[in-house]
């Protein structure tokens, strides 16, 4: 298996990493005993990398660099719970599946990808909680992709971004708005939370657009977007308009499942 390595200058996205701070990527593969070995070079020497039960060492000849532990990042807000007002829409009941369109329980109780929301709002905040799929051999935009369409109408991107950029085509980004201040997608396979304070955008009486939606969106509890003027609708479901929309989950033939959805109107 071949892999590859990011490491962050300052600390994790979120956590010290910032937009713009510096970041190495080297490929590395897997020995026959087990380890996973990446080279480093530099100016300085050579460094051999292994990662093996969750940890990783780095050690140029007998000297040893660095030893790193495997740690497990958690979103702040995974599992909050809906509070006092709030519209369920899914709570991992047969019941809350019928609060959507096509809604269909996987997984013994996870709600299924491509689903829109048969309540409408406008103002609101939301809360929802994804987990995209493990596909090694997927790439770009076939990886685990969904996506979080708020009010039907601007898309959020749902995929498996763990390391990389954060395009607005990738994880947290909004298509051709807005990239994520900071790419905080987590690896496939773990729960990531979507937290967002939502203002429609405002019309006249003849139906003509006066100010633009804004948003502010959390991703694992880390602001992405804050308070970002959305000029314009994004591709793949409803256009622009005055009335009150719905929450679409995207199908992207991919396996996303959700869970802990809840919107609550302002």
């Amino acid at each position: 298996g071949k892999f590859r390595a990011v490491s962050f200058t300052g600390g994790l996205p979120g956590a010290g990493w910032k937009r713009g701070d510096k970041t190495e990527a080297v490929e590395g593969a897997l020995n026959d005993r087990g380890q996973v070995v990446f080279k480093l070079e530099d100016d300085e020497g050579t460094a051999i990398a292994t990662i093996k039960d969750g940890k990783l060492i780095a050690a140029e000849g007998d000297k040893l660099i660095a030893k790193l532990e495997k740690v497990n990042r958690q979103s702040e807000t995974i599992g909050m719970k809906p509070p006092k007002g709030a519209t369920v829409l899914f709570d991992g009941t047969a019941k809350s599946a019928e609060n959507w369109t096509r809604g269909q329980i996987v997984l013994g109780n996870l709600l299924r990808h491509d689903v829109e929301s048969k309540a409408k709002f406008q103002d609101h905040s939301l809360h929802l909680e994804f987990r995209t799929p493990f596909m090694p051999f997927a790439r770009g935009q076939g990886r685990g992709n969904s996506g979080m369409y708020v009010h039907g109408r601007y898309e959020c991107q749902i995929l498996d971004s763990f390391g990389l950029e954060g395009k607005n085509n990738e994880c947290g980004g909004i298509y051709s708005i807005a990239e994520p201040i900071v790419n905080m997608a987590l690896p496939p396979l773990v729960w990531q939370t979507y937290d967002v304070d939502f203002t429609a955008a405002r019309y006249d009486d003849a139906g003509k657009k006066i100010k633009n939606a804004r948003v502010t969106i959390k991703h694992n509890g880390v602001v992405i977007h804050d308070d970002l003027e959305l000029t314009h609708g994004t591709p793949g479901k409803f256009p622009e308009g005055p009335e009150p929309g719905i929450l679409y989950l995207q199908g992207h033939g991919n396996p996303v499942v959700f869970r802990n959805v809840w919107v609550l109107g302002k």
